[in-house]
């Protein structure tokens, strides 16, 4: 057998565990993993003293997107380098129809923001916003390769509202179709009572921006999701809560599953390492995101979820605004454009707090980042795994060698962090996308546009068993 390129002797974490052994690579795909595969004039990148783990599906990003008065920063040019560097090979933006358009309309909208510029492969949820115009399109949706679908419970000011008809009504064609509803789930009237009681100039001249959290107390998601939960166990339509970030909404979901219900659940790195105390300091207007980021419970409810399985993905919902667009909110913290970069930084977060920390093995860092995605979204065999068949995506990390975060240095196009300064390992020395290398020493060299749309067929298929325990880095 020969190859294009091999991979030599690195740790190779696969869906069977971690082995030492090659990659072998032809054209796009993984064609061989073995011990001492025959070079036979294939180019050789040495990942020795290095793990070789599957390249990261962010599953939940939003590049360019007119959001908050501003337009979010990172597009799909900044955005994919970031994210390659990273050691992301795949990500899955929101196509969210503007006022009066067509489901259709929305994907085409989207698909003209990536192309030319995506380094790496994307596609997209789509986002139902008027359910009476857009609920006889979504078969039209499903059958062009998109079989997941978003609704959020708040936005109304946005035009992007759905209320409990909505999810209801959708979630019966999720059954129907086979498709997936991805929901915001936050209780939006109970939401704007409150910031409604303290949006005085008193009270946010002394609160500044902790009003932000103050006004989001745990039970604007949990209520949320429970009733989103509701309306998926009694239509049997596949559901999916994005972002979590509450220690109840993981108590809600994880009691759903074991009723049956078809629910699934994700975090973003950002409730995994971070607490309401950066709301505290000077930039505390910086950390608004939505949901807002939680107290130290929650951090450690939504790590025992990823090990006890309940939360299947870690995702980043980046929405990135520079330091620039977030000083729009000029002391009203109702006027701040919500969101925060991430592409560039979940597998090194994720990575040096779970991995290095013991709160995750390398097996299930790889699971909840490449082999759930990839298997709920649609998108496995092809994505995911490092396994024969495969796409050759594939992210080459050293075991402890830590970088500084450090905007200046970054590929993102944010002059900002919530991770400035924070010494990470577990940044990509190498990426490779279908084979092709896209960082090298840690460097992006890839070309922007090469980056391919993947449709898809099916979604919401439950994920595979948790990884057995293995010996942690």
């Amino acid at each position: 057998m020969t190859f294009d390129t091999i991979i030599k002797g690195g740790s190779v974490v696969t869906p069977a565990g971690t082995v030492e052994a090659d990659v072998g690579i032809r054209g796009e795909k993984i064609a061989a993993i073995g011990a001492g595969l025959d070079a036979n004039g294939a180019k050789v990148i040495d990942a020795g003293g290095h793990y070789v783990l599957p390249g990261v599906l962010d599953v939940h990003v939003h590049l360019a997107l007119p959001f908050c008065g501003a337009v979010s920063s990172d597009d799909y040019l900044t955005g994919t380098r970031a994210g390659a560097r990273g050691g992301v090979t795949t990500l899955i933006d929101f196509a969210i129809p503007y006022a009066g358009e067509s489901l259709s309309e929305a994907v085409d909208n989207w698909h003209k923001k990536a192309e030319g510029k995506a380094l790496i492969d994307y596609t997209f949820h789509v986002c139902i916003t008027r359910w009476d115009e857009h609920k006889d399109q979504i078969k039209d949706m499903v059958d062009r390769g998109f079989p997941t679908f978003k609704e959020f419970m708040i936005y109304e000011s946005e035009g992007w509202q759905s209320d409990d008809r909505a999810m209801f009504g959708t979630l019966e064609k999720m059954r129907e179709y086979g498709a997936m509803l991805l929901v915001h789930a936050e209780s939006s009237r109970v939401l704007d009572e409150l910031i409604a009681r303290n949006h005085t100039p008193e009270r946010m001249a002394r609160y500044g921006a902790r009003l932000h959290p103050m006004t989001r107390p745990n039970f604007i998601e949990a209520e949320a999701i429970q009733r989103a939960v509701t309306w998926s166990e009694v239509t049997g339509g596949q559901l999916y809560v994005v972002h979590m970030s509450t220690a109840e909404g993981a108590d809600i979901v994880k009691a759903a599953q074991a009723r049956g219900v078809p629910v699934l659940a994700e975090t973003c790195v950002q409730y995994l390492v971070l607490d309401d105390s950066v709301f505290e300091g000077e930039d505390g207007h910086l950390f608004a995101c939505c949901p807002q980021i939680k107290k130290p419970k929650d951090v450690e409810r939504l790590w025992r979820g990823l090990r006890d399985g309940e939360v299947s993905v870690v995702s980043t919902d980046t929405c990135t605004f520079t330091r620039e667009q977030k000083a729009m909110w000029e002391g009203d913290w109702t006027k701040i454009p919500m969101g925060l970069p991430g592409l560039e930084t979940l597998l090194p977060l994720v990575y040096t707090h779970g991995v290095l920390e013991g709160r995750l093995t390398l097996e299930e860092l790889a699971m909840k980042l490449s082999t759930n995605p990839a298997r709920i979204m649609g998108l496995a065999p092809r994505k995911g795994a490092v396994q024969v068949g495969a796409d050759a995506d594939l992210a080459i990390i050293h075991p402890t060698r830590r970088l500084t975060v450090d905007p200046a240095t970054m590929e993102t196009n944010a002059d900002w962090s919530p991770y400035e300064g924070w010494e990470l390992a577990g940044f990509s020395r190498t990426t490779l996308s279908r084979g092709e290398v896209i960082v090298d020493d840690y460097r992006v060299v890839g070309a922007p546009g090469r980056g391919q749309w993947l449709p898809r067929k099916t979604a919401g298929l439950r994920p595979a068993p948790q990884a057995p325990e293995r010996v942690t880095a």
